[in-house]
This record gives structure tokens, sequence and C-alpha cells, in this order.
């Protein structure tokens, strides 16, 4: 079989959100995917700054960040895209302003609200705390470089304001009626899965994404092919060519082998 590009969300995709596990049917199945000829990527929203261990230890041959705002191949740089200074203090000014809850997620680190109030936001910085990884960086901070970001609002928020003044900079993906992420134009999981086609000479029917949330929506309408696993939002489970079983019921697995990748 020719070599094929496979593409994996993390969070309820190959991370359980009961068990907060990968696993370990999913992991066999990716290195037996390597050792049948094929590259594996983990494609997330999550930025680089927020992998910890567990994350790194899945076998893979590269990582897509940041909603494609980074991408590297065998811990080889090949993009990186920050937002620039003046966009940096524009979108802390509205956040601020507007009363939205926000992450600023990006390579080196993940800047947090010094005042927030928002559970979410709270729950996730714990469990980054827990997990080892730096959550010292805030809003506050002189020199921030982030690529993406996550939000947050609610009755107090005024988010068309706040939407308003992002959507010449950022395109919005809408996770659920209170929460979602800004991404800069031109770049999503879907380009990030372009810029690998090109850069290994590898053609779409090629290519195989694997996800559950409406923000892996652009790769799973992109590739090739597109798995989405049974636990799916409603919207995703309508749009995949191949629903496979539940993450913890061994899913990543049967779909590989139902593909005949494994």
């Amino acid at each position: 079989m020719e070599r094929q590009l496979l593409f994996f969300d993390i969070d309820g995709t190959l991370l359980s959100e009961k068990t907060h596990q990968v696993p370990q049917s999913a992991i066999d199945a990716l290195k037996q995917a390597q050792a049948n000829g094929h590259l594996i990527f983990i494609n997330t929203g999550r930025p680089y700054a927020s992998l910890g261990k567990e994350i790194k230890a899945i076998p893979h041959d590269g990582l897509i960040c940041g909603c494609g705002t980074y991408i590297e191949y065998h811990q080889q740089l090949l993009l990186h895209q920050t937002i620039d200074d003046q966009t940096v203090s524009m979108v802390i000014k509205q956040l601020k302003q507007c009363h939205v809850y926000g992450l600023l997620e990006g390579k080196e680190g993940v800047y947090y609200d010094p005042c927030n109030t928002h559970p979410h936001v709270k729950k996730i910085q714990e469990g980054y705390f827990n997990q080892g990884l730096d959550t010292s960086k805030t809003w506050d901070d002189t020199n921030i470089h982030f690529d993406k970001m996550t939000i947050w609002h609610n009755e107090q928020s005024d988010f068309n304001t706040f939407l308003k003044a992002m959507m010449p900079k950022f395109e919005f993906i809408e996770r659920a009626n209170n929460f979602g992420e800004f991404v800069p134009h031109g770049y999503s999981k879907a380009t990030a899965i372009q810029y690998l086609m090109n850069h290994f000479d590898i053609p779409l029917e090629h290519t195989y994404s694997f996800g559950d949330s409406t923000n892996d929506l652009a790769m799973l309408c992109f590739t090739g092919h597109s798995i989405g696993m049974k636990n799916s939002h409603p919207e995703v489970l309508n749009k995949v060519e191949f629903i496979t079983k539940d993450v913890d019921d061994d899913g990543i697995a049967y779909a590989l082998k139902h593909f005949h990748l494994i």
C-alpha cells in the first residue's frame, strides 16, 4: 500500500474524555500504521505549549497545533504563524472592555487573565498546572506571543461587539453557544494538511482525518477520507465518510482496520 497521511485530533478522538488517557489499543494501532509506512500527524486546536508529556508520547511523525498555525515534522519546525504585537494589544483591550473570558494560546505559553472569574478557564488552568505545564503567563506580561485564542462569554459579555472587532483578523469557530475559537484568517486544520500534502507530494486521496468536534470540520471536509468518532458532535456525524466506535471502545484501531491501514 502506498504511503498515506493520517491526521488525528486529540481531545475526544485520541484522548478519552472519560479517562483522560489514550487507550492502549489506539497507541498500538498508530505504531502499526507507522510500521506500514504511513505518516501520523496529531492535528489539534491546542497550542504547542499545551501539549504535555502524555500527548507528546503518542506515536506520531509530526504535530499540527493551534488549528494549523504551527507545523513540525520529526521535531523540525516547518511553519509557525503568530499574532503581531499591534493585534495582541487590540485583542487584550477588547477582551477586557467586552468582558469576554479567554486563553491566548501560543508556542511558548498560554496567557491567562489574572482577574479571571470564569469556571471553565479556571478548570483548564488547574488542569494544565497539574500536568506540569507553565500557567504563570498572564495578559499583563510585557512580551506576549500567541497564535490563536479560545474564548467564553456569558450574559455579562458584549460578545457581538467583540466578534465584530475580531472579524478583520480572525475566523471564529463556534464550539457551543458561549464557547469558541478565533484563528487567524488563512489558517486551519485543513490548510496545514494542504501544506503537508505539498511538502511530501502526496495526493488528496491518500489523506485521512479523524475527529469529533466542530473545530475538526475543516480537516474532515477536506481530506480524501474522513472518520468521525461515535461520540462526535452531530454536525461531524453528518459530514464524515465513516463513523467509527467511541474512543474508549477501541474506535481508532477499528477505523484503521476498516480502511486497511493496519
